[in-house]
């Protein structure tokens, strides 16, 4: 398979909320996850993160497993509540926090890795939603990241040379404020919620986390890129479609709205500086809030600085258009998603998780439209899977993870095609998870790690896919410069 550039960098990733713990320490605020969990009747199966992987107490530990598995980079992110408690742009600063993530990234430099900091990875303060609404307010909640961001780029930036703001704004807009089955759980459509208007909600959401992106970016741009010389950009989250019926124009459409309405969302104005697409603009007009000419200012500075579009991928869907008008709570662009097409052949290789199909020749096909589309250098900041049946294996089962070996090696390689055959600009790879965690909404069911984690004795175990990603790239990464 073609190789990689020399420079290319890989590593793991993972989130505070999923492996911290330790909730209640060191004055940590409550972020809204904390009281998602704790909700009954539960809407995590039960489980929450009060423990999670302990790596708040673990951490060297954890660090110990990057050396042997060869890591080059670390992708982890900052709980915003452990910072500052009360999440305010007046509120005080909690030094015990800023500590602990001080020892992290000096411990992962001691061991000649380099961080990757993601500012906000779901975990919104809880002080922040009672407050104002959180991301509801548009104005409020982007001042108040805004700040935070600067605590992170004054306390940390010295070290930290790779910022992303924002993980998955997608997921946070929809699962959080529409289907409800995120924290904060709002939706008019879910019976377990109680608050929420799913037809207006997730859009609001969508554009405080768009300025929220753009705010901390001016502001790195303005007062720390020059003295610290680092890179900041977003990770988004989004499958490729193919149309249900590859002869049917409509079903083609589909698949191009359905990735407008995952990705365009977000790319066009974090990227582009542009407005929402089309089609979004024409299915739910005015329940999509308009950019106001000081927003576009804006939009446009921050997305020629945008130094990387973050790519988190696990999976592609086909996308079957519908004839009857969307209704006001639909949110994918009046189309339905499914996991095969209309000869029956189904999208790829079932995981264990019902939603993640193995799709490598359609990673690849992603990658190459989102560099083409957007002209960002992509850093795949998310991908991975479980094995099918590893929610229910023994550790020793678990660890042999032949499924996931071949799903690393299967999308490593269509990455290199991309890279060397279509042209893309493909500076990095992420696998998610460094080790099993909770999966937000799936509780500790679903194994995505690369690390096997008893959770009843906190245990980790090498899975033999930890153990051969470093000979996949060490057999590809023979470049200087992209053929």
């Amino acid at each position: 398979m073609p190789p990689l550039p020399k420079d290319f960098e890989w590593g793991f990733a993972t989130a505070a909320y999923q492996i911290e713990g330790a909730v209640d320490e060191d004055g940590r605020g409550k972020s809204i996850w904390d009281t998602f969990c704790h909700l009954e009747p539960t809407r995590t199966k039960g489980t929450n993160g009060d423990i999670a992987c302990d790596h708040y107490h673990r951490y060297e530990e954890d660090l110990d497993l990057l050396t042997r598995y060869g890591a080059k980079a670390y992708r982890f992110s900052i709980s915003w509540s452990r910072i500052i408690p009360l999440g305010g742009r007046d509120d005080p600063i909690k030094e015990a926090g800023i500590a602990f993530y001080n020892k992290l990234i000096d411990s992962l430099l001691a061991r000649g890795i380099t961080p990757w900091v993601t500012l906000y990875h779901w975990d919104l303060p809880q002080a922040i939603h009672d407050r104002y609404g959180g991301w509801l307010d548009i104005k409020e909640s982007q001042l108040d990241f805004e700040r935070y961001a600067r605590i992170c780029y004054e306390r940390f930036g010295d070290r930290v040379k790779n910022w992303i703001t924002l993980n998955e704004p997608w997921i946070v807009s929809i699962f959080g404020y529409a289907t409800g089955g995120n924290a904060p759980g709002r939706s008019s459509i879910n019976p377990q919620s109680t608050e929420g208007n799913t037809a207006t909600e997730p859009w609001i959401v969508g554009k405080s986390l768009i300025m929220s992106h753009a705010r901390p970016t001016a502001l790195y741009n303005r007062e720390f890129r020059t003295s610290q010389q680092g890179r900041i950009g977003i990770s988004l989250n989004g499958d490729y479609y193919e149309p249900w019926d590859s002869q049917d124009e409509r079903d083609q459409l589909a698949a191009e709205r359905r990735m407008e309405f995952h990705i365009g969302w977000f790319a066009n104005p974090v990227c582009l500086g542009q407005d929402y697409p089309t089609c979004m603009r024409e299915q739910l007009g005015e329940r999509l809030p308009r950019f106001t000419d000081s927003d576009f200012a804006l939009l446009k500075e921050t997305s020629t600085t945008m130094d990387f579009y973050g790519m988190n991928y696990y999976t592609s869907q086909f996308a079957r258009h519908r004839d009857e008008p969307a209704s006001e709570n639909d949110f994918l662009g009046n189309v339905e998603e499914l996991q095969s097409n209309k000869q029956g052949v189904p999208v790829g290789e079932p995981s264990g998780i019902s939603w993640l199909y193995s799709t490598p020749g359609l990673f690849r096909k992603h990658l190459t439209r989102v560099y083409q589309k957007y002209g960002k250098p992509i850093y795949v900041t998310e991908n991975g899977c479980p094995c099918p049946g590893e929610d229910k294996m023994t550790r020793e089962k678990s660890i042999e993870d032949s499924y996931r070996i071949r799903y690393f090696q299967d999308h490593i390689d269509a990455l290199s095609l991309s890279f060397a055959e279509d042209k893309s600009d493909i500076m990095g790879y992420f696998a998610w998870s460094l080790l099993d965690n909770l999966e937000w909404s799936d509780g500790y069911g679903p194994r995505f790690g690369v690390t096997f984690l008893d959770y009843n004795t906190l245990e980790r175990s090498p899975k033999n896919s930890a153990l051969l990603l470093k000979g996949m790239f060490d057999k590809k990464m023979v470049v200087d410069s992209k053929i």
